[in-house]
């Protein structure tokens, strides 16, 4: 497979000014990988022959464009940060098990930097239902509610967008891209800034920056504390990536090879009835598919269901043969005399909204006999409901406060149910109470 890297340069002072800006570095050379580059005096296009790479991290640093600049005192800070918390990246790399290939993947196809296939390390510690407990941003990405609304990111009772992996590792790249592109000219450093703080900040730092006859690169803006760190932060990591030993630390083994599976539904769908058909827990399914809000995939409008890489062929055989009568995820229910749509509605612990849309009425006037598709029956609803918010099993890497975040309880509380401290150890399989 031959993978193109298309830097697209200027001639003269603004086209070596522009490259500056880009904070481009030559590509690793730990990359299992021959280049070959030409130069027509407007772009330089690197070509890399790719090879396997022995794991997960030797295809990250193939990819490595930015320029680490270890000397730079922020970037040396968080370096040192990361020396002495070792147990900080090793249980992060744990999280992102899961998705750094997939990630990765997608930034090799858009040829940028693999540099941001880590930004979730920095976001979200690569968990995909984290939730900022101030500003509402959600998901690996950490999208607010209407930067995700801007980039498609549906939110309805059924699904959120934010925390699909998928539809928001495609909405965030597509976001970087295009500001780094639109707005700042191919740097990165802003891009990223603006990514974390917003374009209006950044674009309002550089203008005060600028009247006071000051630099206006993201070294010199003055920015939210958060986003003074942001960037450097990601930069050490990079750092630390590139060369572990350098710095006294060891990263996780992870496998170069697929871990997820993407697989059509062909219409709405059971995640219990998905499990069993990809012979795997409910729990690893709604891990992997933290979009869906509720027991079953979307009425319409779904993306692929992500499964265990090994389950694929299984699960596309099983679904293949599944009789349409038991795929169904509503039940029939007949309108008694006195009956409501809000009571009704409350009783299968749906929105109004919902029985409304899925049986075509335009108005909340019922009669007695009429029968309605409600969603689910109401033990099916209980028992997925029970399973889903009531308990949660430890995962490798896991830590109480982690869990606590990831599920709206303070850590506090979380030890409080379960008879344990705040620092209590915790061990994957263990099983922790919510309620």
């Amino acid at each position: 497979m031959i993978t193109k890297f298309v830097i697209r340069t200027t001639s003269g002072l603004a086209g070596s000014l522009a490259m500056a800006s880009l904070l481009l570095s030559p590509p690793s050379l730990a990359a299992p990988a021959t280049a070959a580059s030409t130069d027509n005096g407007f772009y330089t296009e690197l070509v890399l022959d790719e090879k396997p790479f022995n794991d997960l991290w030797q295809r990250l640093r193939g990819g490595f464009r930015l320029n680490h600049d270890t000397d730079n005192p922020r970037v040396q800070a968080w370096i040192t940060w990361y020396q002495t918390h070792p147990q900080h990246l090793r249980g992060v790399v744990e999280h992102a098990r899961p998705w750094l290939r997939f990630v990765t993947r997608q930034v090799e196809h858009r040829h940028i930097p693999s540099e941001i296939a880590l930004l979730p390390f920095v976001e979200s510690g690569y968990n995909p239902t984290a939730r900022h407990p101030y500003s509402g941003a959600t998901g690996m990405w950490q999208f607010m509610p209407v930067t995700g609304d801007e980039m498609g990111l549906d939110r309805t009772w059924w699904y959120d967008g934010r925390k699909d992996v998928i539809s928001a590792t495609t909405a965030a790249l597509t976001y970087l891209d295009t500001m780094r592109n639109r707005w700042y000219s191919g740097d990165w450093s802003l891009a990223l800034a603006a990514y974390n703080a917003g374009p209006g900040t950044v674009n309002r730092a550089q203008a005060r920056s600028a009247t006071q006859g000051e630099p206006t690169d993201y070294w010199h803006l003055t920015l939210p504390s958060e986003t003074m760190d942001y960037v450097p932060k990601l930069l050490a990591l990079s750092a630390i990536v590139a060369d572990p030993q350098k710095f006294g630390l060891d990263l996780p083994s992870v496998p170069d090879h697929k871990a997820i599976a993407e697989v059509e539904t062909n219409g709405q769908l059971d995640l219990e009835l998905a499990a069993r058909l990809a012979n795997t827990s409910i729990e690893e399914i709604r891990a992997l598919n933290p979009g869906y809000r509720r027991w079953a995939t979307r009425p319409a409008g779904n993306g692929p269901l992500l499964i265990p890489a090994k389950s694929k062929q299984r699960f596309e055989r099983a679904l293949a043969s599944l009789p349409a009568s038991e795929r169904t995820v509503w039940s029939s229910y007949t309108v008694k005399s006195g009956d409501a749509l809000s009571v009704i509605a409350q009783r299968y612990g749906t929105p109004v909204s919902v029985i409304k849309a899925r049986n075509q009425l335009s108005g909340n006037r019922l009669r007695a006999g009429q029968t309605l598709l409600v969603p689910g029956s109401t033990d099916q609803m209980l028992a997925s409901s029970t399973a889903q918010s009531a308990t949660v099993t430890v995962r490798s890497g896991d830590s109480l406060s982690a869990i606590a975040a990831r599920n709206g309880l303070s850590t506090r509380r979380l030890a409080r149910l379960n008879d344990l401290k705040t620092d209590s150890p915790i061990h994957p399989g263990q099983r922790l109470h919510l309620q």
